[in-house]
């Protein structure tokens, strides 16, 4: 593997050569340092020294964080896009009552 294009990373005490754009390497840094603080947070608290077992219940973890924020931006979104409705009709409303106004005077 060519490391001149990608970087190094430790994670779990394990050393990894990602690849990555030159432009992306602070967030794959990013990325590696918090799987490897999910990774240790969960080892200190299972007891658990199998690092399969780490990597799966990190990944537990974080697709469940992941779910939970899709679910909260589908939320925002749907809130957004309700009000986005409501101004429009508010708007026109305004705008129509502008018109008749300016057509009787």
């Amino acid at each position: 593997m060519d490391h001149s294009e990608g970087i190094r990373v430790s994670i779990y005490d394990q050393v990894y050569y990602l690849k990555s754009d030159e432009a992306d390497h602070a967030y794959m840094r990013e990325v590696a340092h918090y799987l490897d603080q999910r990774m240790h947070a969960i080892a200190s608290r299972t007891q658990t020294v199998d690092s399969f077992r780490v990597a799966v219940l990190a990944a537990l973890h974080i697709a469940d964080e992941l779910l939970r924020l899709r679910r909260e931006h589908e939320r925002l979104e749907s809130a957004v896009e309700a009000k986005s409705l409501e101004y429009v009709e508010l708007l026109d409303e305004a705008l129509g009552q502008v018109t008749v106004a300016s057509a009787a005077g």
